[in-house]
């Protein structure tokens, strides 16, 4: 499907290719001028008005003229079924498409141009013959129709990622998990640094049951790595880290427990009370058990975190509102953690509203933060 081009209309492929339009289409007319039956300067034309949606019907006007020079040329097919969509004239598109193939039974990008389109021909058509409601039966007809094509892509282009999307697409619109994985690692073996690809095999392996906030986080830095300007990516990350800032609240409140467990603040039956005030060296041993579980739970973990989490993590810090009000609940926590273990209380009473004081914040908003990661 490849075919020579004038210098000219080379170098507007260029800046079309740049979204530079304006000067494309400068090149393409002078071009014309020269030689009004060039069909890839009127199919590149036709490319620069597209580029700019409100020039459509240009677009259309343009493939028409290329396709009156050669009706068969599969370029100017392709492309007036591009205009045809952008102005209003979707199913149109499944006869010049099929036309296409027709004339190029090989050529792998017309099916899976079909198949792409195809289905949401197929559901446009159902919901305006059943009074804007998509039929089941429809839906599903359809997409076992454009997946058929979309095969068929793949096997003429097995090496060419669009095909693989638009099978994957439609296995996703299938709900079929097993199948739009499989896709994904097709389009990743072909494509490394896919960005949607990756973006959904990292969130489905940093998502899955029983994987930790360190992990999740490292796989969606490693990620990163490979595609830095992934919004989807950075988003997870932002993800993973909010559950690590949220396990420091959890170990204040453990922290908050051990202190009331180390001046018996609620009395059980069958057990006295430690008299009050406790002795300084139990005051103070009372902090060792505190101090083992944020050496191990959060500075040793956060020391063995990639350099990438930990500058996530304090950016996350300065962006995110509901990570300085976790944090905050979980020094408050402590605060009166260590209030409760090191004054010397003669009553119960106050480190009972200290407990409370502490643990009360963060029940309150411990469900209802959740979500807020993003």
């Amino acid at each position: 499907m490849t075919t020579t081009l004038h210098p000219s209309v080379e170098r507007a492929d260029l800046l079309i290719d740049l979204k530079r339009y304006e000067e494309a289409r400068e090149l393409l007319a002078q071009r014309l001028a020269e030689d009004p039956d060039d069909i890839r300067a009127w199919v590149e034309l036709a490319r620069s008005h597209l580029g700019d949606s409100p020039n459509a019907p240009e677009a259309l006007e343009a493939t028409e003229r290329a396709l009156a020079l050669n009706a068969e040329d599969i370029g100017a097919l392709l492309m007036y079924a591009s205009a045809l969509r952008v102005n209003g004239r979707f199913p149109e598109t499944e006869g010049v498409l099929r036309e296409a193939i027709r004339l190029a039974p090989d050529y792998w990008y017309t099916y899976a141009r079909l198949a792409d389109w195809l289905w949401r021909i197929r559901i446009i058509s159902s919901a305006r013959t059943n009074g804007n409601e998509v039929r089941r039966e429809d839906h599903d007809a359809a997409l076992r129709e454009a997946d058929l094509i979309a095969q068929e892509a793949i096997r003429l282009g097995p090496e060419q990622v669009y095909a693989y999307e638009v099978a994957w697409l439609i296995a996703d619109m299938s709900a079929d998990g097993v199948v739009a994985a499989r896709m994904d690692e097709a389009i990743l073996r072909l494509d490394p640094q896919h960005e949607q690809a990756l973006a959904r095999r990292t969130k489905s392996a940093a998502t899955a049951p029983g994987v930790k906030a360190a992990e999740a986080a490292t796989l969606y830095a490693d990620a990163l790595a490979s595609t830095p300007d992934s919004a989807p990516m950075q988003r997870g990350l932002d993800a993973a880290s909010y559950r690590l800032l949220r396990g420091l609240r959890w170990l204040a409140l453990l922290c908050l427990a051990l202190a009331a467990t180390g001046i018996d603040l609620f009395a059980t039956d069958g057990d006295t009370q430690r008299h009050l005030p406790l002795p300084l060296g139990q005051r103070l041993w009372d902090l060792v058990p505190m101090a083992a579980i944020w050496a191990l739970g959060a500075l040793l973990r956060y020391r063995r975190l990639r350099a990438g989490i930990r500058v996530n993590l304090h950016s996350l810090i300065r962006r995110l509102p509901w990570s300085r009000i976790v944090l905050g609940q979980a020094a408050w926590a402590m605060l009166c953690a260590l209030l409760i273990t090191q004054i010397p209380w003669t009553d119960r009473t106050i480190p009972l509203v200290l407990f409370w004081a502490g643990l009360a914040p963060a029940l309150a908003t411990m469900w209802f933060d959740r979500p807020k990661n993003a």
